[in-house]
């Protein structure tokens, strides 16, 4: 019989596992509801303070260009210009959408479009902060992804991971999409999420230090020109000897060798890379790797072929690099994705012009990757601006102000999105003026309409299907279909811990590399070195006993001499002495045989020895 007190504490803590999976469904719900509204409550800031823009632009614009009561022209461009601008629109090709043109109010018949084609051709979407560029972005993102195109996008602030997550309805949104035609569903895209060095959470992307090359490096060090082509051989050098670069360990310990006893003769041959540089370069790249790049270089090294992947449905996937404290370290992230471009432009084949990009590359606070860049650095990316659109590639710079783009680069780029312009300063007015001067001809005032666009709201230009420049179109963009904030932590995690590529690059790899090479090197030598200085020690140790033993021979030998003079001696004064004896005795021989020869002397002298021996005759 089973015990009726276990059976009830079993149900209550049935009940009780009941009530709290009801509890946290009930609490999901709720952060989803919380969610939602905090995205309606955006959208709808958002779309009021576009009405608001939209209205105060109208109002500061002079007389002749308001939108009128009544007539054919109701903003600043005439009739003849809304057909112009519908015209130079009317693409026969693939486009995306835009928006729809602006002119005193959205105009839904003027579709403001860019052909999919020229998007190789480069793009730029500035304008200041929070006037919508990033969800710009996401639209141009999720429209490419829907016509089968990859794309690669760094998540600077974290709410791009929303592609993954169908976009929630409210009737702000609805009405601002309708107002310009588009018809607005939720959608969600395919996404891959990717994070510097596993610092997040993504799939790991990492590269090789050999891979990134010497004049990135040299960036993202702050090298000056002599370093910097110092560093260079250094990487030569260790090509030459097989020693292989794979992280920053690696390249420190090719620097210590050069600088160490033991590569001294290396570095003469180098030619002109003084230990005063090795030991600049050595600081720095101590510096770097202190502040977290350690983790980005490694292996294995990301194959950048993995961006150009498309989803089993055809649509492009979406790489989103999570960038977490990107402005604490600007120079490792601008530089990483040129890394990117570079390699791309290295592996991808010639393909001309396609109909269709392989990849659209979105470079986010494009900015950074200017600042402080050497003449050969910016060499380097205007050339790879210039001819990666062969491959295939087109790129987005995504910064505040076109003047954060040198000019050779400007000159490369096909499509222009410009968000609102502030001019606060003299040197904001002075950077729109030289804004203006840069787009095509066209009915509006553009110093008024740049300083007074609404969120959401952009000045555009593109390049059409013949390669000429577009009307200049004051537009209301479209709103992206998936989320416009950020995917929920567990659903990014769930996505990673699913993905292939997290299996094939999820985890670090420790070959022999140049690390281990010279550290067997210096512990040979160190261990040759030691065992010299015990042979050495030894050597001397044997010789000062040598010298001990021969002053110690030398000491017997002198003691013995010393000995052998003494017996000598005595010997000689025992031979004296016996010959004095013998001559005493001989003189007393001869004195005793003198005296017996007396007769009286004998009988005395037999009478005294008689006495002594009791021989002496009596009575005699």
């Amino acid at each position: 019989m089973s015990d009726p007190t276990i059976e009830q504490a079993q149900a209550a803590a049935d009940a009780a596992a009941a009530e709290a999976a009801r509890l946290q469904e009930e609490a999901q719900a709720a952060v989803a509801r919380a969610q939602e509204a905090a995205a309606a409550a955006a959208q709808a800031l958002e779309a009021a303070q576009a009405q608001a823009a939209s209205l105060q632009a109208q109002a500061a614009a002079p007389a002749a260009a308001r939108p009128a009561a009544s007539g054919t022209a109701p903003g600043p461009l005439t009739d003849e210009q809304v057909d112009a601008v519908r015209r130079g629109y009317a693409f026969e090709g693939p486009a995306l959408e835009l928006g729809a043109l602006m002119n005193g109010a959205p105009q839904p018949d003027v579709q403001v479009r860019v052909p999919l084609g020229m998007l190789n051709r480069h793009g730029l979407v500035a304008g200041a902060t929070g006037t919508g560029k990033t969800r710009t972005l996401q639209a141009l993102a999720e429209q490419l992804s829907a016509a089968g195109v990859p794309v690669f996008a760094a998540d600077i602030k974290g709410d791009l991971s929303g592609v993954a997550t169908p976009g929630v309805a409210d009737p702000k949104l609805t009405a601002r999409t309708a107002g310009i035609g588009q018809d607005w569903t939720p959608e969600s895209f395919p996404v891959e999420f990717f994070s510097l060095g596993g610092a997040g959470t993504g799939v790991p992307i990492r590269a090789t230090v050999s891979g990134f090359g010497p004049l990135l490096l040299a960036k993202v060090l702050g090298l000056n020109e002599t370093q910097a082509s110092s560093l260079a051989l250094v990487f030569h050098y260790a090509e030459d000897h097989g020693l292989a670069l794979a992280d920053l360990e690696d390249l420190r310990a090719v620097l210590q060798w050069l600088a160490g006893d033991e590569g001294k003769a290396d570095l003469a041959g180098l030619g002109g890379i003084s230990g005063a540089t090795i030991g600049v370069i050595l600081r720095e790249l101590v510096g770097f790797a202190d502040a977290g790049a350690d983790g980005f270089f490694g292996e294995p090294e990301i194959d950048t072929r993995e961006f150009l992947r498309t989803a089993p449905d055809g649509r492009g996937i979406v790489s989103l690099l999570e960038v977490p404290g990107v402005a604490d370290r600007p120079a490792l992230y601008s530089t990483f994705l040129m890394w990117l471009l570079a390699d791309l432009f290295n592996d991808l084949p010639e393909v001309g012009d396609p109909e269709k990009p392989k990849l659209v590359f979105f470079f986010d606070e494009a900015h950074l990757l200017f600042a402080d860049a050497s003449k050969d650095f910016l060499d380097q990316v205007i050339r790879t601006v210039r001819l990666i659109r062969s491959k295939g590639v087109g790129i987005v710079f995504v910064t505040q102000t076109p003047k954060d783009v040198p000019g050779e680069v400007l000159g490369q780029l096909g499509s222009r999105v410009q968000h609102q312009l502030r001019a606060f300063t003299p040197d904001d007015a002075k950077a729109l003026r030289a804004t203006v001067q840069t787009y095509p001809r066209s009915g509006y005032d553009l110093e008024q309409v740049l300083t007074g666009l609404g969120i959401g709201e952009a000045v555009v230009t593109v390049m059409n299907e013949n390669g000429a420049p577009t009307p200049v179109a004051w537009t209301r963009l479209r709103a992206p279909q998936a989320l416009m904030a950020p995917t929920p932590a567990d659903a990014m995690a769930a996505a990673v811990a699913a993905s292939p590529l997290q299996a094939k690059y999820g985890t670090a790899l420790d070959r022999e590399t140049a690390s281990e090479v010279l550290t067997a090197k210096m512990n040979a030598a160190a261990e040759a070195d030691r065992a010299e200085k015990e042979a050495a020690e030894q050597a001397k140790a044997d010789a000062a006993a040598d010298k001990r033993a021969a002053a110690e021979a030398r000491k017997d030998a002198a003691a013995r001499k010393e000995a052998d003079r003494e017996r000598a001696a005595a010997q000689r004064e025992a031979d004296r002495q016996a010959a004095a004896r013998n001559r005493a005795m001989q003189q007393g021989v001869s004195v005793v045989t003198k005296v017996l020869g007396n007769r009286q002397t004998q009988r005395m002298l037999g009478d005294v020895l008689g006495g002594i021996f009791g021989t002496r005759r009596r009575g005699r």
